[in-house]
């Protein structure tokens, strides 16, 4: 090791470059990365393929996440990919898979297809979301800043049980955005209770 180290010193331009080298490919590394990161994160992306496009996304338009007062808009990325950096790597390359899916192997490249995966599709969609308290609704929907006396009675007593028992958002919330599948839903799947009858949001 100290020859190593005599060396370097002696060969100064040399480690000088090395550095200047590891440095500057480290950097194009992390920016091509953060780059692709970045575009992959886009509505545009995700309705890049048509499956997404002709299904889900359709069925998306005019929702309360797509349109309402205030303008506010959630897309794909904002309630499917986690935002903190661990999580948001392991979605992309969970994501991977759907990649290969798409092109070598496609299961869902028909409307038929689709419709027939689609309750195991929403239901892999469900477990992650029980398993993480719906962690994807929380990045923009914050119980503790919710007013209940602006909402109704119902759900200020959902509301209130959700939180007392430990019920996550998506438990009751999982046709919000996409239609509904038929078979079971997450409470009945994955646990958490009964769920009230009319819970689901349409």
């Amino acid at each position: 090791m100290t020859e190593l180290l005599t060396m370097l010193r002696q060969r100064w331009k040399l480690t000088l470059g090395l550095v200047v080298v590891g440095f500057s490919a480290s950097a194009a590394v992390m920016a091509t990365v953060s780059a692709g990161l970045a575009m992959t994160n886009t509505e545009q992306f995700c309705i890049s393929c048509h499956v997404m496009k002709d299904n889900v996304y359709l069925e998306y338009k005019g929702t309360i996440h797509d349109a309402n007062r205030t303008g506010v808009r959630a897309t794909c990325p904002d309630c499917h990919v986690p935002h903190e950096v661990i999580p948001l790597l392991q979605a992309k390359i969970r994501a991977s898979g759907d990649l290969y899916r798409t092109f070598i192997s496609p299961s869902i490249d028909t409307r038929e297809k689709f419709v027939a995966k689609r309750h195991e599709l929403a239901s892999r969609v469900w477990k992650r979301f029980m398993d993480n308290d719906s962690h994807e609704c929380r990045n923009c929907h914050k119980s503790d800043s919710m007013s209940l006396e602006l909402q109704s009675a119902k759900a200020q007593v959902r509301h209130t049980r959700g939180k007392v028992e430990g019920i996550t958002c998506i438990a009751c919330h999982f046709a919000i955005a996409h239609k509904e599948p038929d078979g079971l839903g997450p409470r009945e799947l994955f646990g958490q209770g009964s769920a009230p009858a009319g819970v689901a949001a349409k």
